[in-house]
């Protein structure tokens, strides 16, 4: 698999994993923590794409603010996603391979492959989704299953 498919099937496997536990949050007796991982989420999406787009500039973007509306996380999510999927998509395999930079917290300038990035964003999805996971759980609910491997398995049998 080229990285390019591997990329844009890891974003909308993680897409339709967030939304089955967006639909979780919105059960939630306390939903605090878990839309405030949610938005952080989002904003991470956002602040990388900004941070590549605007470089040598810093776009001062937060990770944690803002912290959206529940009824406005669906909204955000699927701006932000669909952002990144179009980047993507505007790429050649090769493009993606190629370093691109962006100011780094403490104001020096980092370079990385833009694959990386994207990488990055994913697996800072699955881990976040995780500790919403278990505030699902330890909040009474039980969590849907949102696994990878439940996306592309199937019975022989």
């Amino acid at each position: 698999m080229e990285m390019k498919q591997y990329l844009t099937t890891t974003f909308r496997w993680n897409d339709r994993a967030n939304r089955q536990v967006l639909g979780k949050i919105r059960e939630l007796p306390d939903q605090e923590q878990s839309i405030k991982f949610f938005s952080h989420l989002i904003n991470s999406q956002n602040k990388w794409l900004k941070r590549i787009e605007a470089f040598p500039n810093d776009p001062g973007m937060s990770w944690w603010k803002p912290v959206y509306a529940l009824d406005q996380l669906e909204a955000e999510w699927e701006k932000s996603v669909g952002a990144w999927l179009a980047l993507i998509e505007s790429k050649s395999e090769q493009e993606l391979f190629n370093e691109v930079k962006w100011v780094g917290f403490d104001g020096a300038h980092w370079t990385a492959p833009l694959k990386d990035i994207a990488l990055q964003l994913n697996y800072h999805s699955i881990h976040h989704r995780a500790q919403i996971q278990t505030i699902i759980r330890a909040q009474g609910l039980e969590p849907d299953f949102v696994d990878y491997i439940g996306t592309v398995y199937r019975k022989i049998d």
